[in-house]
């Protein structure tokens, strides 16, 4: 059971509520943000928000719920965010990435954990597809670095490293990037956390992108992980970017 004893009561009771009304919109839904990350590593930060996560055909039922029920809702972003508000908090609701990288499926819910918080019944979203999302989250305004370092510290011997290797495929190298970083951050534990092999695998990729022919096509993928910093490498150095998956 989580404890969260130094909120505020206000913000104790906003997320009280919220959650039993979740659960009152039969609506599958899980909890992320630092609600989640306090649940895998026990930081406590302060937060005024509520992160969950729901497939895209969930959200209009929560949102119409809590409609109902006097909170003020918004559709932010049709591709991936709707909010719900009580000044000062608010809630994001999340159905998929600002990439569309991380497009919230059945299985995550399936896969997510079980919990009690603030005396509700809960499921979080699973830690290898938090990792997954935050992965992604290295913009000048916010990097997720230091969050996925801790999830690695405190929960990586739990954590189904090949699932989080399907899930990164395709851009396994920010995969190897951060493990590269745990390693510089935690010389004392890096050895017991990250399996060999995937360090070694990773590795291997790495030396044989020298093996293979030059890209063809100028591309930057740095929009992936920060929208605006890259604007430059498309808007006026001719690079191309594919910031939007194609299904």
């Amino acid at each position: 059971m989580i404890h969260l004893d130094n909120l505020p009561e206000d913000c104790l009771n906003f997320f009280q509520d919220t959650l039993q009304l979740l659960q009152q919109s039969d609506s599958q839904f899980m909890v992320g943000g630092a609600l989640a990350m306090f649940h895998y590593t026990g930081i406590i930060r302060p937060t005024k928000d509520l992160d969950i996560f729901c497939k895209s055909s969930e959200y209009p039922k929560i949102l119409k719920h809590f409609a109902a029920n006097g909170y003020q809702t918004e559709l932010t972003d049709v591709r991936w965010l709707a909010k719900i508000y009580k000044d000062p908090y608010f809630i994001d609701i999340i159905f998929d990435s600002v990439n569309h990288y991380c497009t919230v499926q059945q299985d995550w819910f399936d896969r997510g954990p079980e919990g009690i918080l603030f005396d509700t019944k809960v499921r979080y979203i699973p830690a290898e597809e938090l990792v997954w999302c935050k992965l992604y989250v290295q913009n000048r305004e916010r990097h997720d670095s230091a969050d996925i370092n801790h999830i690695f510290l405190k929960y990586g011997n739990k954590l189904d490293w090949n699932h989080l290797l399907v899930r990164m495929d395709q851009h396994w190298h920010l995969l190897l990037a951060q493990i590269l970083i745990f390693q510089f951050t935690y010389p004392h534990d890096y050895r017991d956390i990250i399996p060999k092999e995937l360090f070694d695998e990773l590795l291997l990729r790495a030396s044989d992108q020298y093996e293979l022919p030059p890209c063809l096509e100028k591309v930057c993928l740095g929009p992936l992980i920060d929208q605006t910093q890259y604007e430059i490498d498309i808007k006026e150095w001719d690079y191309k970017s594919y910031t939007i998956k194609t299904v």
